[in-house]
């Protein structure tokens, strides 16, 4: 039996490809004008488990905790979510979920269980819903009219003992969060916006929110199989030019640590998510970098995500009989260290005996700092690996090269196989701030070369002429100026077919058959 209305589903797919191919037409014909970094990513080190890769709301990218630099009598905790932000991924840009808690554990003498929790959760404004845009003019601060989208967040202490609520306190209400950069028209002096989503807690604290560039430098297409075996590959910063949404947290030490006798705390982030009967379910979990990219077995990664440290014992043997090296010696031949590494458990599950390891710890994937031990003068990016105690693993700094340390770790250096490993990628493209949240700013929507004949303050509007000429083309924009006819005509085709198309599916959709 021929299915009802077969013709007229044939008709919509006949239509729907004749659009498309003029779409194309006029599209593709423009596609050489302006190419802009980033390109497409092909792996990501933050899409680290198969459920949340597909939620990025959710996840946690990176962890990163330090004494704070300018202010050594407390600790700056940055935790950020939301891999790969494309800058210019408008109209709807980079919000923080309305239905999720993004919590800051802090575990402060070693029993794998929080003692304290620093809960933010979010709210969503809009001013006018009559429009597409995330703004509608200038933006000159955060409670421009011409913010239409805007975000709102409330922290909470939650005091915790063998994770029942003791207390809980409100730190701030309603503080505003720093938009996505959509650009110099839209946000002309984005510097003033950030500043001002600085709020001062009580006690000398304080916290961010907002869009930041992404301080994880690595170059990811260690993926393809560990480079192909082509070591001449390495040396390009595949998160150059994306941006997160990132929460900093700058709190006093003494409101953290267990006592000035034992200062090491233990910390991990965690988001959990709304749902459909109303409950909170964790869905991402993040403490030491790379654990459940590199170190977790595809059937472990939603579990570990899950999951609390203290039930890590049940990854113990990911640690113990990692995958790595073994893959590094199957390409390379570099000889993996023997087995079981006990050097690795010391390292990521318990701390550095002596430096950053608590009494009586139990293991767990925590991201532990001593905070008694100062910043470093000159941190230098290998961490402990080169004799600063200041940097990773005893906490993590936004300058330290997590990747090239763990690659030797992994590689046996603690136990005398010395070695220089890394991915010759060894800093951000951007530099970090000074002060707090110390975080770049993010790369802005709009980037690129500006239009010939315009500057970085002239009116592009009055540059109308000019500005369909690109920077950098010859004087005369001849060839320029044939691609972009050939672009308008392709696309003046494209409009044409498209109302031919039309019209061939209104006729045909009232033939009685």
């Amino acid at each position: 039996m021929t299915p009802l209305f077969s013709r007229s589903g044939t008709g919509r797919k006949g239509l729907v490809s004749l659009i498309c191919g003029a779409l194309a037409a006029g599209g593709l014909a423009a596609a050489g004008v302006a190419t802009l970094e980033p390109g497409a990513a092909s792996a990501s080190s933050h899409r680290e488990a198969p459920l949340i890769s597909g939620t990025p709301q959710y996840d946690n990218t990176d962890l990163y905790a330090f004494v704070s630099p300018d202010k050594p009598d407390t600790t700056t905790i940055v935790a950020n979510w939301i891999p790969f932000e494309e800058p210019a991924g408008g109209p709807n840009f980079y919000t923080f979920a309305d239905d999720a808690q993004y919590d800051i554990h802090i575990d402060n003498n070693g029993d794998a269980q929080g003692e304290l929790l620093f809960r933010y959760t979010f709210k969503t404004h809009v001013k006018n819903k009559n429009t597409f845009l995330y703004n509608t003019g200038a933006v000159k601060s955060l409670d421009d009219p011409n913010l239409n989208i805007t975000q709102t967040y409330d922290i909470d202490l939650v005091k915790l003992h063998n994770q029942k609520v003791v207390s809980k306190t409100r730190l701030a209400d309603n503080v505003p969060v720093a938009p996505s950069n959509v650009g110099k028209a839209s946000m002309p002096d984005y510097a003033k916006l950030r500043s001002q989503a600085i709020y001062k807690t009580a006690g000398g604290g304080a916290t961010f929110a907002g869009q930041a560039d992404d301080p994880f430098f690595a170059d990811l297409r260690v993926f393809d199989l560990l480079y192909g075996g082509n070591l001449s590959e390495v040396g390009r910063d595949t998160l150059k030019g994306y941006n997160v949404n990132t929460i900093a947290l700058q709190v006093p030490n003494d409101l953290i640590r267990e006592s000035s006798k034992q200062p090491i705390v233990g910390i991990w982030s965690t988001t959990q998510r709304r749902n459909a009967q109303g409950y909170y379910e964790q869905v991402s979990r993040l403490g030491n970098p790379l654990v459940n990219e590199v170190v977790n077995p595809q059937k472990d990664k939603d579990k570990f995500n899950a999951s609390q440290p203290w039930y890590d014992a049940q990854f113990l043997k990911n640690v113990t009989n990692p995958e790595l090296p073994k893959l590094i010696e199957s390409i390379y031949k570099i000889k993996a260290p023997a087995e079981p590494r006990n050097d690795l458990v010391d390292v990521f599950l318990k701390g550095v005996k002596g430096l950053n390891q608590p009494p009586y710890v139990k293991p767990a994937e925590e991201l532990r700092l001593n905070t008694s031990i100062k910043p470093s003068m000159h941190p230098k990016r290998l961490g402990v690996l080169d004799g600063d105690n200041a940097g990773f693993p005893n906490g993590r700094r936004l300058t330290d090269d997590v990747i090239d340390a763990s690659l030797q770790v992994v590689e046996g250096e603690l136990v005398g196989t010395k070695n220089d490993l890394g991915d010759a990628v060894d800093k951000n493209d951007k530099g970090f701030e000074k002060y707090f949240p110390y975080v770049a700013q993010p790369t802005a929507g709009s980037r690129g070369a500006l239009a010939k004949g315009t500057s970085g303050n002239a009116d592009v509007r009055s540059q109308l002429g000019d500005a369909l000429q690109p920077a950098g083309s010859s004087s005369d924009g001849s060839g320029n100026t044939v691609l972009i006819a050939a672009s308008a005509a392709s696309g003046a085709a494209g409009i044409l077919l498209i109302g031919t198309a039309f019209a061939w599916w209104r006729r045909r959709m009232q033939r009685p058959y």
